[in-house]
């Protein structure tokens, strides 16, 4: 943690507070604790997985696995 100087504590009155990292040039906003909580919330979800988001899961990566054609060949009755 840090420690605002004057002039950050002013930039923190700005309707969008910026800082930026001289040595990358990469901006950032800043928002507020309790702000910032209240977007985590809304964005991350860190409950346990559904049985369906597991299937789903399971599905997209069979097919980028080509297990996509596997229900024809599954239905003609060529399983080994």
């Amino acid at each position: 943690m840090i420690e605002l100087t004057e002039t950050q504590r002013q930039e923190l009155n700005q309707q969008e507070p910026l800082a930026i990292d001289p040595q990358t040039n990469e901006t950032y906003v800043l928002v507020r604790k309790a702000v910032y909580e209240r977007l985590k919330e809304l964005i991350y979800d860190d409950s346990p997985w559904t049985e369906e988001e597991r299937e789903l899961l399971a599905w997209e990566a069979g097919k980028h696995a080509g297990w996509d054609e596997m229900d024809e060949y599954d239905q003609n009755g060529q399983k080994p």
